[in-house]
Formats: C-alpha cells, sequence, structure tokens
C-alpha cells in the first residue's frame, strides 16, 4: 500500500503505525528546531532546541525506540545536543538521506517498515516516503504535509516533537507506565 494512500487525518491508522515503531529519525532544522539560522558575531550558527521535544526523545529511549538524527547541515551544536539526548545514530551533512536511511537500517537490523521520520522540507522525503511512520510538524511544507500519516498540532521547535513522541507512547501503550515512573 503506497503511503500516499493513507490520508494524514486518520488516527486509526497512524496509530497502528506508531505502535510498530522500533526506530524514529529526526531531522533537526524545522523540526528539532524552529528553522531560524541565527549567526553569531563569528559566523557560528547557533540554533535553540525545545526542551520538551528533547525529553521526548529520552522518553522513546526509554521505551526501546532507537532514536536517529539525519540531517543535511553540519553542526558541532547537534552533536552536543544529540550526545546530550543520548540519540543512538547521528548522519550530519547527510546530501543523500535516503542513503542515510538505508545504513542505519542496515546497522540496526530493521526494515522501512518499523522506522519513523519526522521531517519539514523536500530533502526529507526520500525518507518519509519510505517509512513505516512519516510525521511531521504543523509548519511543514504542503508536499510534505500531503505525504504524512501524522502531521502535529505544534510547529518545529515549539513541542511538535514532543507531541508527536507522547503520540508514538500512547500507540505503543508506553505512556502511562513511563509517567508513573516519573510520579514516584
Amino acid at each position: 500500500m503506497s503511503h500516499s494512500s493513507i490520508a494524514p487525518f486518520d488516527a486509526a491508522a497512524a496509530n497502528e503505525r506508531a505502535a510498530r515503531l522500533r526506530v524514529m529519525v529526526f531531522d533537526v532544522d524545522g523540526v528539532l528546531t524552529d528553522g531560524g539560522l541565527r549567526y553569531g558575531p563569528t559566523g557560528e550558527i547557533v540554533k535553540t532546541f525545545d526542551s520538551l521535544d528533547g525529553h521526548g526523545l529520552k522518553l522513546l529511549a526509554e521505551a526501546g525506540i532507537v532514536t536517529a538524527i539525519i540531517t543535511g547541515r553540519q553542526s558541532d551544536i547537534v552533536a552536543k545536543r544529540a550526545a546530550d539526548l543520548r540519540v543512538a545514530h547521528v548522519y550530519q551533512g547527510v546530501q543523500d538521506k535516503r542513503a542515510a536511511f538505508e545504513d542505519l537500517c542496515a546497522k540496526v537490523s530493521v526494515t522501512a517498515d518499523v522506522c519513523g521520520h519526522i521531517g519539514d522540507d523536500w530533502p526529507d522525503l526520500p525518507v518519509l516516503t519510505r517509512v513505516g511512520f512519516a510525521a511531521c510538524p504543523a509548519n511543514a511544507h504542503a508536499e510534505v504535509k500531503a505525504r504524512c500519516h501524522w502531521i502535529a498540532h505544534l510547529r518545529g521547535g515549539e513541542g511538535a516533537v514532543r507531541e508527536m513522541c507522547d503520540f508514538i507512547l500512547r500507540a505503543q501503550g508506553r505512556y502511562d507506565a513511563l509517567l508513573a515512573e516519573a510520579l514516584a
């Protein structure tokens, strides 16, 4: 079945797809950040990450879901953030996201149907159209939204990732247990 045949707002289908996830792949600019590129006085790029989004990645890892980043830019900031969040696999400076995704699948011995990806723009389409669970923030490009199984209500860098992580955890029946651990 073609991914585009699933309506983005088919909650039951999105839930079923999220329930099967074993690997979740994240884009950075426009997903883990708001997409803005701020340049410092010496020309360095400064990015702002949402702390709630970051905790969502940690919760996915606690639930046994492998996390990965595939991004077109190369940045020490992304490497630091990924290390802080214990992201298992980081691919930076990637021109061919499909090849990086195939490498990731081979490394963790999974097929695309048990993988998810959240992206916001055309460079993400080669992965979004192959995974079992394609997601995007509310402010993603229209062509991306048209090909996703799940669309956040929130914008990239402003809680969209956490919203998606919570959705996945609920679909896998892990949300309540993780919340109970946090309250203990």
